[in-house]
């Protein structure tokens, strides 16, 4: 018997497959499916059950594909039927070989929200391991805002979860959520993917709290919603049906520029210090680091896009992260990459840099300029520098309006990345006195620039 665990960068999601002689159960698949086909013919096992503890709003999911291609049958949590899956309830069990799964209704997150214990039959009924999904995690717990009008109702329900159903379950069982550090569904998730309900129960700050102090915390939080969640959860409601990943073509600096000019969206998935060295103009700064919690803001499905690669090594895994936040259209990819466009005598686009220590020079000697920080409200309440404008990333392309054109404009964020992305936006929108402050906070802390909240 043993778990497998399978990790999507980017989104931060976790997926598993409980394994068990021939037998395997796999619990919140990604679309691109191929991965879980590979482990069970290694070990050659047969995919006979797919578990979904909940409605995603982050990815898609893949349980449709993964059963039309193993005949598995699909569960869901019975608080929200989808199109592709039976419905299940509280106490509901499931044999894999001689793993049992039994589904724990886990509501809070959302309202079908399930999590599934794991026993080893061989030697006990009482459970080894839980697969929390996103109700708790390592570190923090879910979110609860995306029923805005019943916040405090699903902050009840998530706590009556935790502490009346994960919790109890004791301190030895082993805690397996849907996520890790950096996903957008949590905010305070540990850089671990490792830990037990004991350990949680004791240094998981969200579970200090008392029943009336969680539920206030859990309603006042904020958190953002990008727009492609709406998407996400249209799309596994039905269920996608299975499909392989896009074929963009790999196209030379001409041909691709003559895409451009047809209306290809270029997509710059390079670092922001070779974005801001040279880029194709008009093209959108969008480093993989940031994709996942970014990109659905400023870019429309609708479009076609065309890749920007540090390597053309990259592109498998670049065209699986867009696959799986639901970006199809995927046509062309820039061949041998900037290189080859700079040696065209194609024109190139710069975004100039500013050093910590310059900015901190520039505030000394009182000079004219804005700085656009980007971050998310709560990282800049924690502290900003003087005098900044704060406009969040996802919010900047409907706000452009706000900010004047006569004087320069410096990008920051946390560490240069989200700062890129909000310059290239600027720069497609004619604003022509952009720089982007590389490092940003991380750098202004390391030199000592004045910060206030």
């Amino acid at each position: 018997m043993r778990i497998e665990t399978i990790k999507s960068d980017g989104v931060a999601h976790l997926s598993y497959m409980v394994i068990d002689g021939n037998a395997a159960a796999v619990i919140d698949p990604r679309r691109d499916v191929d991965v879980y086909l590979q482990v069970a013919r290694r070990e050659g096992a047969n995919i006979t059950h797919v578990f979904e503890t909940h409605r995603n709003e982050d990815y898609v999911v893949g349980s449709r594909s993964l059963a039309a291609v193993t005949g598995a049958e699909v569960f869901h949590g019975r608080g929200g039927q989808v199109d592709h899956a039976r419905p299940v309830e509280e106490g509901e069990s499931f044999d894999i070989g001689k793993a049992r799964l039994t589904v724990l209704e886990t509501p809070g997150h959302t309202f079908d929200s399930i999590s599934l214990t794991l026993a080893d039959r061989n030697f006990s009924e009482a459970p080894v391991a839980v697969f929390t999904g996103d109700t708790l995690f390592i570190g923090d717990v879910g979110r609860t805002d995306f029923y805005p009008d019943r916040r405090e109702e699903m902050a009840e329900k998530l706590y009556d979860s935790l502490f009346g159903k994960l919790l109890p379950l004791g301190d030895g069982v082993q805690l397996y959520p849907a996520h890790g550090a950096g996903s957008v569904c949590g905010g305070g998730m540990a850089d671990r993917e490792f830990s037990t309900l004991g350990y949680e129960r004791r240094f998981n700050p969200r579970l200090q709290l008392e029943r009336e102090a969680f539920i206030r915390a859990k309603s006042g939080e904020h958190h953002y919603q990008p727009p492609y969640f709406r998407r996400m959860e249209t799309l596994n409601d039905r269920g996608v049906e299975p499909d392989a990943l896009p074929r963009p073509a790999a196209l030379p600096p001409g041909p691709f520029g003559e895409r451009r000019d047809e209306g290809l969206t270029v997509l710059d998935l390079r670092t922001p210090e070779a974005f801001c060295g040279a880029h194709i103009p008009g093209s959108l700064s969008m480093p993989t680091a940031v994709a996942p919690g970014y990109i659905g803001w400023l870019v429309s499905y609708e479009t076609p896009l065309g890749l920007v690669l540090d390597d053309d090594a990259d592109l498998d895994r670049a065209l699986r992260e867009l696959y799986r936040l639901g970006y199809d259209r995927v046509e062309a990819y820039l061949t041998p990459g900037m290189t080859a466009w700079e040696a065209s005598g194609a024109d190139y686009g710069v975004v100039p840099t500013v050093s910590a220590a310059t900015l901190k020079q520039r505030y000394a000697q009182g000079d004219d300029f804005l700085l656009l920080d980007v971050r998310a409200i709560d990282e800049y309440q924690a502290g900003h520098l003087p005098d900044a404008t704060h406009i969040y990333l996802g919010h900047l392309a409907d706000r452009l309006e706000e900010l004047p054109r006569d004087v320069p404009i410096v990008t920051f964020c946390g560490s240069g990345k989200r700062a890129a992305v909000a310059a290239s936006l600027l720069t497609r929108h004619g604003f022509t006195r952009v720089e982007n402050c590389l490092g940003s906070m991380a750098a202004c802390q390391a030199v000592g620039c004045r910060i206030v909240d």
